[in-house]
């Protein structure tokens, strides 16, 4: 089953982004702050789809995504 992470800050919008995901069969793992998403990029390359804010709390999305790269080519959206 493919699995999706999705960093994003607005809980109402992560919530409704993973709601539907589910419903379409997809595992979700959602991570609500900058600093956690930055911390768990080495391991990033679980997903088959990252949907990352830029503008997040802590660490930048342009970070995060820098981050993401040096370990996994993991699509980022």
């Amino acid at each position: 089953m493919s699995k999706i992470c999705i960093i994003e800050d607005e809980k109402s919008l992560s919530d409704l982004i993973q709601m539907n995901l589910e419903m379409e069969g997809y595992l979700v793992k959602t991570i609500h702050n900058g600093r956690v998403a930055f911390d768990l990029a080495s391991k990033m390359d679980e997903f088959q789809l990252v949907l990352l804010d830029v503008m997040l709390p802590e660490v930048s999305g342009l970070d995060i995504c820098k981050e993401i790269r040096k370990y996994s080519d993991v699509p980022v959206l």
